[in-house]
């Protein structure tokens, strides 16, 4: 018995390892074994003491299982109609990153991981040791207490929010069969073994097996492009055994099972067995027709199916990643910072201990020099960058022009400011995936929206009633094989003929009434019969070839298909006059603009694949008894199908260029007997053994020649408002634009270049399909000699790159403008993401709005969702949520600046309030014979970093390089973003030489300057010290704002109200002096006038950019 049959046995006994395990026990067990049989009070204690230390084992072994391990995914045996025992996961959408259990724990380590934070950890644990104190516990611990309870909080409200929109959506209510009828249940309640009622538009909640439609046939279709990008519909078929009872609470009294394969990531397969055990003992396999994987949405009719996978057992979620705690660049830049100033402090204090000599207990003095200087690392930079943050989050969710944007994590505002890469799905990202019909070229004249009244004009002279003067019927064209030049009317009607009858399209026409979730139950197999009927011929009226009043003619139509593509076309004849009534297998109908009914019978359909890149159909019109084989595909296909033209080939470029989808239509005319022997040998290939498909291929391919060129059709995927000028932002601020999408390569194509993503002067380099090393290195080879143009390639072919020469493509790669990935999965999409993180290690953005983008957008470093019309995964998913993707340039642009420049000025200034204070400090220690005290008390060493100089220096949070409508109009200002230059080591050490300048020019000032008590250095350098602390803010600032202001005047207002409070730190006599006041100014004036010279010097002779563009 193979690995497979034993998934599908239910483990109702003990397996062969059991057995052997038996008969393997040692003799100590067995002895246990033996008393335990016995009993007695003492065996009973000795297993109890014997068991403990093994339960507790498994329970911490259960536990890391739990958080940790592997899950173990099984096959599994559903009942119909009956309750499942074993134990599913829930089907719950959960986005949190923490529990109630790893909350503490996942935070501490995400702070303490940080070198700033555990360094402080270290000094406010030495604290506690009496030998090691420089100062109060307080003033360490209070500060390290203060930026983990921010942190805690912050991380507690973030998650807190996508807990409740979880809850939102697992809130939603859907209708579930049971024996009492139907009762709605919560999404999250929905457990294996339910039967659900899934109506038109509804959103599938968990993976399920189709039993039941209310199509007569037990087909509907639905839309994946939540689940795998595609933007075709896709038809699925109900199981049979269970489409042909009589009702649907039949289901309760069969006895009937369904084997389900373990769970997997692939979307496209899926293996299982429906068995029946009663009287009909039927036996049906199942396949991915029939089923419905969460996440993708019901398009046509009412649809019964049995859950058979649950949360994060759906395919959907296992191809979504684990939610991660993303850490930006910025923090990862000044967390090496953070280390470079480590080591200043552990030389600083050596050289002191060297200075003052290794005698003593050296080693407690070399750690109170490392705790006397450790305010290098300031503590208070974790706080300021933290609040700062929050206020970078709440403006962006409070700026009018991007209404309803939602920031989810308040982690990374400023990765906004660095990004290099966009990876951005297509479907519902950068389209509303609503086909439209723009063009129709004849050869000789063209047609577009604005004289489509010219064809309805010409459809309806054409089709018009015969009188008794123009005895021709309307749907006959000249007979014989010869070629008639035929007028401009029957061109156009012949054109719009074809489009109407060369399709997979059914219309329906739904009566809101019917098929409602209370009556799917009753709807037994007659009045399926009568209903489809009438779906698929609107009313029994049209049998008799009139249209009367209440008849499906007078009720909106819905085009069903499994393309939108052929749904456009459709739309459009029915638009200028020529609609399709009535399509079943055999047969389809047409009305024409004045009423009249034109039957075809459908003998054969060749469907689209993406080998042949065409479709055709052979019909017979009822009236004439014409047959005809209508054909439509692609141009490259088809310029060798049809008779020879001069004009095809140019116009399809032309309409390539503005971004249409072509499609060229053709038609032939075939007699009786040619169709015959067609057909003779077409039923021979198809019963054919051998090379069935190459021999169907050939016999229709003798058929296709010499074929009659009808029109030429563009079709427009609608753009997303704003699309264009957006990515054409976005290039020019340096950003290269990835479009991952699981559609087909000439989707992929053509809106890659109605949308701009490449450039008109840009060409496409489509990536040949390949199977060897061999053929990768040929196309790679081929590809290097290109210049300038930008890569399509499918998902496949990108596989087989990466794995023989992953180096190489990526160097090409990422030297394109942009690349387009189509028939990309989820989990490729992921890793695309990693691979330019891996390779480039610049920063990346994913933007999409379906659930099959939430891996790749959790996999970027910066995560962007869009609310999309079938749920919002991607958007609960993201780090950060808006509505429209043209938002998206402000975002980054804008916001982006803003954040990235505020935190890169936030974070210099304060790491130069801690270095200017050490500097005093060191110059203080070396002058009083290196003694290890320190210079200013705890009172005062806290109010230096709060209330004395914070409010001015978190104002920075307010400042502005340029205005939001400069950062905009000039793109090209990002790139300096980009290249990290607002805070990089040159800053740093700029900034570490001002610190050392002032801190010595205070330090060596007030001790020249003070007299002969103590109590008056600490009053003129620390008066001098926040006043120069000041006015650098204010020398800082770009653009003033009111508050920076009132920050200014309220600071120097706090600190001399506590000079007049703080008696035991300053003399009030000294500090009302005249003699005060002159040396603090003194030596403010020497230490901040070099500073402004210079800074005006600089903007005179050598300004920034941006500052031309003000």
């Amino acid at each position: 018995m193979d690995d497979d049959d034993d998934e599908r046995m239910p483990l109702t006994r003990l397996n062969s390892t059991e057995w052997d395990d038996w008969g393997v026990m040692d003799e100590t067990e067995r002895l246990l074994a033996e008393r335990r049989r016995r009993g007695g009070l003492g065996p009973t204690l000795f297993t109890c003491c014997c068991c403990l230390p093994r339960c507790v084992a498994g329970c911490f072994q259960w536990l890391f299982a739990s958080c940790f391990g592997d899950r173990d995914y099984r096959a599994r045996l559903v009942r119909v109609g009956r309750p499942c025992t074993e134990k599913f996961p829930p089907n719950t959408i959960k986005n949190q990153k923490y529990n109630i259990i790893t909350f503490i724990p996942k935070v501490l380590y995400e702070q303490f991981k940080m070198f700033l934070n555990l360094f402080f950890l270290i000094m406010a644990l030495s604290q506690f040791f009496p030998a090691l104190q420089v100062g109060y516990i307080y003033t360490y611990w209070g500060p390290l207490g203060f930026v983990i309870a921010v942190t805690m909080i912050r991380e507690a409200v973030d998650d807190y929010r996508r807990y409740r929109r979880d809850k939102e959506m697992n809130s939603t209510k859907y209708s579930k069969l049971t024996h009492q009828g139907h009762t709605k249940v919560a999404s999250s309640r929905i457990r294996v073994g339910d039967l659900l009622l899934i109506e038109k538009n509804q959103r599938v909640p968990a993976d399920m097996v189709l039993l039941r439609t209310t199509e007569r046939s037990g087909a509907c279709f639905i839309r994946t492009d939540q689940l795998d990008g595609e933007t075709d519909w896709k038809l699925r078929l109900a199981v049979g055994s269970t489409q042909k009872l009589a009702r649907s609470t039949d289901l309760f009294s069969i006895d009937a099972e369904v084997y389900a394969e373990k769970p997997q990531k692939d979307i496209h397969n899926f293996i299982g067995t429906f068995t029946r055990h009663d009287a009909s003992n039927d036996n049906d396999s199942l396949s991915v027709e029939n089923t419905l994987w969460a996440n993708t949405v019901l398009a046509s009719g009412t649809a019964l199916g049995l859950v058979v996978y649950t949360g994060r057992e759906t395919r959907s979620v296992m191809n979504n990643s684990a939610p991660r705690s993303k850490t930006g660049l910025l923090d990862l830049e000044i967390n090496n910072l953070t280390k470079i100033l480590f080591v200043v402090v552990l030389v600083l204090s050596v050289v002191m201990m060297c200075l003052k000599g290794w005698q003593g207990p050296w080693y407690r003095y070399l750690f109170r020099f490392v705790l006397l200087f450790s305010y290098i690392i300031p503590l208070s930079l974790r706080v300021n960058l933290d609040m700062g943050k929050i206020f970078y989050s709440w403006t962006i969710q409070r700026d009018s022009e991007m209404p309803q944007a939602v920031v989810r994590s308040t982690t990374i505002p400023e990765e906004l400011g660095r990004i290099v890469y966009l990876l951005t799905d297509k479907t519902g990202t950068l389209t509303q995936n609503e086909m439209v019909l723009k063009r129709v070229h004849m050869g000789s004249v063209s047609y577009g929206v604005d004289t489509f009244d010219e064809v309805q004009s010409l459809v309806e002279q054409h089709f018009a009633p015969p009188t008794a003067a123009e005895p021709p019927p309307p749907g006959s064209r000249p007979s014989g094989t010869g070629r008639i030049r035929r007028t401009m009317t029957a061109r156009v009607a012949e054109a719009v003929r074809a489009l109407a009858l060369c399709h997979n399209v059914t219309p329906t026409y739904e009566d809101p009434a019917q098929f409602s979730s209370s009556q799917f139950s009753s709807y037994d197999s007659t009045s399926v019969s009568s209903a489809t009927a009438s779906v698929g011929g609107g009313s029994t009226d049209l049998e008799s070839g009139q249209l009367s009043e209440g008849s499906a003619a007078r009720r909106p139509v819905v085009y069903q298909a499994s393309s939108p593509d052929e749904v456009a076309l459709v739309t459009w004849t029915e638009m200028v006059g020529l609609t399709l009534v009535h399509r079943d297998l055999s047969s389809m109908r047409l009305r024409t603009p004045a009423g009249q009914l034109l039957d075809y019978e459908i003998l054969l359909v060749f469907p689209f694949t993406s080998e042949t890149k065409r479709m055709g159909i052979i019909v017979r019109e009822t009236a004439s008894g014409e047959i005809r084989l209508y054909m439509k595909g692609a141009d490259t296909v088809m310029s060798s199908i049809v008779l020879y033209n001069d004009w095809l080939e140019e116009e399809c470029d032309n309409l390539a260029r503005e971004g249409l989808r072509t499609l060229v239509v053709a038609s032939k005319r075939l007699s009786q007997e040619q169709y015959t022997e067609f057909e003779q040998r077409y039923n021979a290939a198809k019963l054919s053994v051998t090379d069935r498909a190459a021999k169907v291929s050939a016999v229709v391919e003798s058929l296709e020649r010499e074929m009659e060129l009808l029109c030429l059709t563009g079709v427009e995927d609608r753009l997303q408002d704003h699309v264009r000028p957006t990515l054409e932002l976005l290039r020019n601020a340096g950003i290269k634009t990835w479009m991952l999408t699981g559609d087909k390569l000439e989707t992929a194509s053509c809106i890659a270049q109605s949308s701009r993503l490449v450039s008109r002067s840009q060409n496409l380099h489509i990536f040949p399909a390949i199977s060897t090393r061999a053929e990768a290195h040929q196309e790679l080879n081929a590809f290097r000699r290109k210049n300038d143009c930008a890569l399509v390639i499918k998902g496949d072919a990108l596989e087989i790159c990466l794995r023989y020469y992953e180096l190489e493509f990526m160097e090409l790669a990422c030297a394109c403008p942009a690349v387009v990935v189509c028939r990309c999965s989820p989990t490729q999409k992921a890793s695309v993401v990693q691979l330019i993180q891996r390779h480039t290690g610049k920063r990346t953005a994913a933007i999409g709005d379906g659930g099959n983008d939430v891996s790749m957008i959790q996999a970027a470093d910066c995560g962007i969702g869009i609310v999309g019309k079938e749920g919002k995964q991607a958007s609960l998913a993201a780090d950060f949520s808006i509505i429209q993707f043209c938002h998206l340039a402000r975002l980054l642009l804008v916001h982006g600046r803003y954040s990235y420049h505020r935190s890169a000025s936030l974070s210099q200034f304060v790491i130069h309030r801690g270095l200017i204070i050490s500097t005093m400090q060191a110059v203080f220690s070396s002058v009083f014979y290196f003694a290890s005290i320190a210079l200013y008390q705890g009172i005062l060493m806290i109010g230096y970093a709060t209330l004395y100089t914070n409010m001015p220096v978190f104002s920075l949070v307010l400042d502005r390089d340029v205005p939001a409508k400069i950062a905009l109009t000039y793109p090209e200002l990002y790139k300096e973003l980009t290249k990290g230059r607002s805070l990089s080591y040159k800053t740093f050490f700029l900034w570490v030489a001002i610190s050392i300048y002032q801190g010595g020019i205070l330090m060596y000032g007030a001790i020249w300057l003070f007299e002969d008590e103590f109590i008056h250095i600490v009053s003129i350098s620390f008066s001098a010290l926040i006043v120069t602390e000041l006015l650098m803010v204010a020398l800082t600032i770009r653009t003033w704002h009111y508050l920076m202001a009132a920050a200014e005047i309220a600071s120097f207002t706090i600190y001399i109200i506590s000079m007049a409070i703080l008696k035991d730190v300053f003399d009030r006599e000294f500090i009302q002096s005249l003699d005060f006041l002159w040396k603090v100014l003194a030596i403010t004036l020497v230490s901040c006038l070099p500073l402004y010279v210079l800074k005006f010097l600089t903007r005179r002779f050598s300004p920034p950019s941006y500052t031309k563009l003000t």
